[in-house]
């Protein structure tokens, strides 16, 4: 096999409560999110012979080919996002755990890094698909999840999204994600909009003792009252007003875009909320500015 391609999709976290401990394979999340229709799509091929491949990606052929003959020179895996070459200590350390071939990683993404739409986990479960396909290693989908989620609580980029991109859906977790168990909330196929301003680095945020304590204590008041709503009541409109409350009270809503663009959506009748982690919005009406979404049920897969 000459490549091999993944797609896994964005994640939007509304509410997380921050279980992070010295082992980073006991180490995660709880808290509440949902998978979108975008996402990222990783293709992966051997590092030899693979200067077409570099071509495809970026037309400026001379540079290319000097950064390909350094790499193979420094023994580097080479990854590109959206054409860009990058340093991507997540998606990385997924190779080095599955394999000691370099190899060279194309990200092509719906989204940014940074902004809340679990883009570092998107990518690092996509790759860890990819490669194992590519490489025949035969490891199971669960494994190769966990591989992800460990290499990105390793290098501070996330703690729950690779959990949801793994299973997929509208997902309430009320144990910490390195499990792998979560409730499914029946909602999908449901449009949302959202407009991102700028990025929130999660490490500065999960790192921050001060800033994890008041997190914490309000992700579980507000998973709390997740919990009691009945089935009638799950809905959009209603989980939407949740996330809001947590985003206030952990103190993490307090970016002035965000908040005039919450304001403004509210005017309209609208159910807004910040995303975690970005300083980005998520609303069920259109707003100015604002990208629709859906909904989705459907994890990280082959292509």
């Amino acid at each position: 096999m000459y490549s091999a391609k993944a797609f896994a999709p964005g994640n939007i976290s509304c509410i997380f409560v921050i279980k992070k401990t010295k082992n980073p394979a006991k180490s995660g999340s709880l808290g509440m999110g949902f998978t979108v229709n975008k996402g990222v799509l990783v293709t992966i091929k051997k590092l030899t012979n693979n200067q077409k491949f570099i071509k495809k990606i970026n037309n400026n052929i001379k540079s290319n080919k000097k950064i390909i003959n350094n790499d193979k020179k420094n023994h580097k895996n080479i990854i590109y996002f959206n054409n860009k070459k990058i340093d991507f200590p997540t998606v990385n350390s997924v190779i080095e755990k599955l394999t000691n071939e370099k190899v060279a990683v194309s990200i092509k993404s719906d989204f940014p890094l940074g902004v809340g739409f679990g883009i570092s986990g998107a990518s690092a479960l996509a790759t860890a698909y990819a490669l194992n396909n590519l490489l025949n290693l035969k490891r199971p989908k669960k494994e190769l999840a966990m591989i992800a989620h460990i290499a990105e609580v390793e290098n501070s980029t996330g703690l729950g999204d690779v959990v949801n991109q793994y299973f997929g859906g509208f997902l309430a977790k009320y144990e910490s994600s390195y499990k792998f168990k979560a409730n499914n909330i029946p909602i999908k196929n449901k449009a949302v909009y959202c407009k991102y301003f700028s990025p929130i680095e999660t490490k500065k945020v999960i790192s921050n003792e001060k800033m994890k304590n008041k997190i914490n204590k309000s992700g579980i008041k507000s998973l709390n009252k997740l919990k009691l709503l009945n089935h009638n009541r799950i809905n959009l409109k209603n989980v939407i007003r949740i996330s809001k409350e947590f985003s206030i009270n952990s103190g993490l809503l307090k970016n002035k875009k965000v908040l005039d663009a919450i304001k403004n959506i509210e005017k309209n009748n609208g159910n807004a909320s910040m995303i975690m982690l970005g300083n980005a919005v998520f609303s069920d009406i259109g707003f100015k500015g604002s990208r629709k979404l859906i909904i989705k049920d459907k994890g990280a897969y082959l292509l």
